[in-house]
């Protein structure tokens, strides 16, 4: 995984995380929602580029 997807997916959690906490403080349910579904993508294409990572391991090992 390059380091730029890895920095991406960092930053959208660290986003998700901030849109949920600050939706805490104004009670806005959306906006809880919606940062935790930026944490989730986060997960998700972190988990993406790990597979990558482990297949191109896997490719060079052979």
């Amino acid at each position: 995984m390059s380091s730029e997807d890895r920095a991406k997916a960092a930053a959208k959690n660290i986003e998700g995380k901030a849109q949920e906490m600050v939706s805490e403080l104004t009670g806005d349910p959306e906006d809880k929602a919606e940062g935790k579904e930026k944490q989730v993508e986060a997960q998700a294409q972190q988990a993406k580029e790990n597979v990558k990572d482990e297949a191109k391991e896997n490719i060079d090992k052979a």
